[in-house]
């Protein structure tokens, strides 16, 4: 079982590189929950489990014409939470090029990822 910061440094690895849905499918649990800042036309405040947080990905990915840029921060480490800045610069179907920074937050339980928020 990978320890919490061995997660935080793969998933800094794979989100750097854009590799989200490799990260979800190789460190997330199989319950995990995603919350947003807000709900959206797009998304939903929540989505609970892996299956539905892929799909989520997909839809992202659908609403990306070109990816620009990606870049994660070295991942922050305290007990079973782990924290990075993610910032991309992509262009978005029908709405232009654009800069996104978020702050990521994961708590982890039992050697997965059990959730994911993000800020901006």
């Amino acid at each position: 079982m990978m320890s919490t910061q061995e997660i935080a440094t793969r998933l800094a690895s794979l989100v750097g590189k854009g590799e989200f849905e490799t990260a979800q499918r190789e460190l997330f649990a199989e319950d995990a929950v995603s919350i947003e800042p807000q709900a959206s036309e797009a998304f939903a405040k929540e989505t609970k489990g892996l299956g539905a947080i892929l799909e989520k990905g997909h839809k992202w990915e659908s609403m990306v014409e070109k990816v620009h840029s990606c870049s994660a921060s070295a991942p922050l480490v305290a007990g079973n939470a782990i924290a990075m800045r993610l910032a991309m610069d992509l262009t978005m179907k029908g709405r232009g090029r654009m800069q996104l920074a978020e702050i990521c937050a994961y708590e982890v339980k039992d050697g997965k990822i059990a959730s994911e928020q993000f800020f901006m």
